[in-house]
């Protein structure tokens, strides 16, 4: 079953209208998504901005690559392994393929809520629960289409400057927040310059100094394992020429 949380998001867009204020806020994540802390962050903590007086003032850019590798032919490796790169390339294609926030939020929401569970392959659960048609998301993700499009993500992560050291790497208003990306809104509510300060500001918590040791948890670039069976096939033959 669809979770309560995702239902009131849909009532919510239902009857949202996008806002033409000229005071938003930039408010990015930068993920993988099997990380498990990404997940929990989309699920748990993400979901905060969508209130009728904070949504109306977000920029929200989600870009699902996180800290996949690329390699020399083009290809690329994910942290967590082949189903991480098929799920970020199915959440990029959502991404492309229904660019309104009110579309794709909802399904990558759906999609990382079955990671969070521990349910990664009922991902195709997410269209009927939604009432989205699989056939667009299928079509990119299993064409060179889904793989350009991460390509392209590849390519803005890595210009990030800094460059990021971990995921979820959440960027306010162009300022990365480290370890304290939990504590996110302050630091939104911080950014805003509108004349009228949100209800919801007033309740976030004030922001704090970000400690040198991380808060909280993240996946590192450099740890886990790498080697998927991809890799070493390709290792293999090069030693053999």
């Amino acid at each position: 079953m669809v979770s309560v949380s995702l239902l009131l998001f849909l009532s919510f867009f239902a009857f949202f209208a996008p806002s033409e204020s000229h005071d938003k806020v930039s408010l990015e994540l930068y993920y993988e998504s099997l990380c498990p802390y990404s997940a929990n962050f989309i699920v748990n903590h993400l979901p905060k901005i969508f209130t009728p007086d904070l949504a109306p003032i977000v920029h929200l850019k989600l870009v699902p690559w996180g800290n996949a590798k690329l390699r020399a032919n083009a290809t690329f490796d994910c942290q967590h392994g082949p189903y991480e790169c098929l799920l970020n390339t199915v959440e990029a294609c959502a991404i492309h393929i229904w660019p309104q926030l009110s579309k794709h939020f909802p399904f990558i929401y759906c999609v990382e809520d079955l990671v969070f569970q521990s349910k990664r392959e009922e991902w195709e659960s997410c269209f009927e629960k939604l009432d989205l048609d699989s056939e667009p998301i299928n079509q990119c993700y299993n064409s060179e289409h889904g793989k350009q499009l991460e390509l392209q993500y590849a390519a803005e992560t890595s210009a990030l400057e800094p460059p990021h050291k971990y995921v979820p790497w959440v960027v306010v208003d162009g300022e990365p927040l480290y370890e304290d990306y939990e504590n996110f809104l302050s630091y939104f509510c911080k950014a805003y310059k509108g004349t009228v300060t949100p209800q919801s500001c007033t309740q976030a918590s004030y922001l704090r100094e970000v400690n040198a040791e991380p808060k909280h948890s993240v996946c590192y670039k450099d740890s886990g394992i790498m080697l998927t069976w991809e890799k070493v096939r390709s290792t293999i033959a090069s030693w053999m020429h």
